[in-house]
């Protein structure tokens, strides 16, 4: 048995082995378990990045619900004011209407006293030159005489 090479092989494997594991298993085990705390801590930064990640989804999600709510009411308070603006349009249009009637109807007004006036002013003038031409024509001297003395006469009463 000692003089077979294929035990000295063993014994020599066995104490390379034994000596390897000796030297080498602390080693190993450090630095398997470097390697080990090396994936638990990139763990916990993962779960960590994970946690802050949905807190900043979760406030985006927020701030979008706040945003899409200030535009609806954006957009609710635009809706009224082309509303109430529409309406003051409506408004001012009709009370515009109105006053441009009511203009239109004083000028009507006045153009219907200026044309009365006229009219009367024309008959006026017709009915003095109808009476002059009646008087001319039925009246003598004498009697023209006599209505321009009266009318002389009651000149000074009609004046004061």
């Amino acid at each position: 048995m000692f003089g077979s090479e294929t035990f000295w092989v063993a014994v020599a494997l066995v104490l390379f082995l034994a000596l390897a594991y000796k030297m080498g298993w602390k080693s190993v085990t450090a630095s398997l378990d470097a390697r080990g705390d090396k994936i638990r801590k990139d763990i916990e930064d993962a779960q960590t990045l994970r946690e802050e990640a949905q807190k900043a989804l979760a406030e985006y999600k927020r701030k979008q619900r706040d945003a899409l709510a200030e535009a609806e009411e954006i957009i609710a308070h635009a809706k009224s004011e082309a509303k109430r603006l529409q309406e003051q349009a409506q408004f001012d249009l009709e009370a515009s209407l109105a006053r441009r009637e009511q203009l239109a109807m004083e000028k009507i007004a006045q153009a219907e006293a200026s044309a009365m006036a006229e009219v009367r002013d024309k008959a006026v003038d017709v009915a003095v030159a109808a009476t002059e031409q009646l008087l001319r024509s039925n009246l003598d001297a004498a009697q023209s005489g006599a209505i321009m003395d009266r009318a002389i006469g009651e000149l000074g009463e009609k004046l004061h």
